[in-house]
């Protein structure tokens, strides 16, 4: 089969179009012919092994799953023998963890990773869905506990994980303020967002006191971050950050404060770390399936092309997902 394989840390131009054996499933896993994956910014985090730290148990010179991509939307083509409850042909959409391998025409994974994909959703959409659906998830409905009435900021509103934190924080009742640039205003106003700041003309966190602040930026310090919350409200971190001049800029720094003053303070501080599991793409299915859940994509790519599409992502210029088709 083709896949995309990578053999060394470093830009997108180590990502290499290749020959590999087919994966045969053990038999806890379902082998997945793959019709759509979607990029994150995991993906070109694990493929230039920054932050250094990450290597630790990523790989010390190259990650340990050589094929890159999480997010795949596909058709069982195979199960293990102990598999019961998906079988070949059914259409499904997983989040593979830190396993990785999406960007190929076959993948296995383990059957508690992957559940049937929303019926309503094209491949690509569902592709599209799992890692930034169950970021936003877990962060507003099981991290802040988002509930009717209360105020929610999400700062990052025009990204992969941002469009559908908008959307969900709306299902839970929630009124929605989105942080993003101008030319993304109009789009995250047409999610549903009560308010929308243009972080080019104004500092959200000089403005109003939201219940919830879910941070996908890290762009902003811990204490302007805080500013931004009521007395009693959660922040919530899910990484972020760009990769400019050989490192990473951003949200490390962020994130360790951020777990080392949380014992010490009123406001509840998260951080957080998407979990994939079934549970979680079977709520998310639900949303889609109801009407209340719509992921969004920018650009699609062939195979082939990932090295671009990883580019592309890289530099910011993305909005909503970015997917590959098969």
């Amino acid at each position: 089969m083709r896949a995309i394989v990578q053999d060394r840390y470093g830009p997108p131009e180590t990502l290499t179009l290749a020959e590999v054996d087919v994966p045969v499933p053990a038999a806890d896993e379902v082998l997945v012919r793959v019709e759509a994956a979607a990029l994150n910014a995991y993906d070109w985090h694990v493929m230039r092994g920054d932050p250094r730290m990450a290597r630790l148990t990523l790989g010390p010179t190259r990650p340990r799953a050589r094929i890159r991509g999480r997010d795949v939307a596909g058709r069982v083509e195979a199960v293990g023998v102990d598999v019961r409850d998906l079988r070949p042909g059914d259409a499904v959409f997983a989040d593979l963890g830190d396993t990785d391998g999406a960007f190929a025409e076959y993948v296995c994974a383990p059957a508690t990773l992957v559940a049937p994909r929303p019926a309503n959703l094209t491949a690509p959409q569902a592709a599209a869905l799992p890692l930034a659906g169950v970021t936003a998830l877990q962060g507003l409905r099981d991290a802040a506990r988002v509930g009717p009435g209360q105020r929610v900021l999400v700062n990052g509103a025009s990204g992969g994980v941002g469009t559908l934190a908008i959307q969900l924080a709306r299902v839970l009742g929630a009124t929605v303020t989105g942080v993003c640039s101008t030319r993304n205003v109009e789009l995250v106003r047409s999610l549903g967002c009560t308010h929308v700041i243009d972080y080019t003309r104004a500092d959200f966190t000089r403005g109003g006191r939201y219940d919830v602040v879910f941070d996908l930026v890290g762009n902003r310090s811990l204490g302007a971050l805080r500013r931004a919350l009521t007395p009693t409200g959660t922040l919530v971190l899910s990484g972020g950050g760009v990769y400019r001049g050989g490192s990473l800029l951003g949200p490390v720094r962020l994130l360790a404060r951020g777990r080392l003053l949380a014992p010490f303070v009123r406001q509840r501080i998260v951080v957080l770390t998407a979990t994939p599991g079934r549970e979680h793409l079977d709520a998310l299915r639900a949303y889609a399936e109801a009407g209340q859940l719509t992921p969004l994509i920018d650009r699609t790519y062939p195979l082939a092309e990932v090295p671009r599409a990883i580019a592309y992502l890289e530099g910011e210029h993305a909005r909503a997902k970015v997917v590959v088709t098969l």
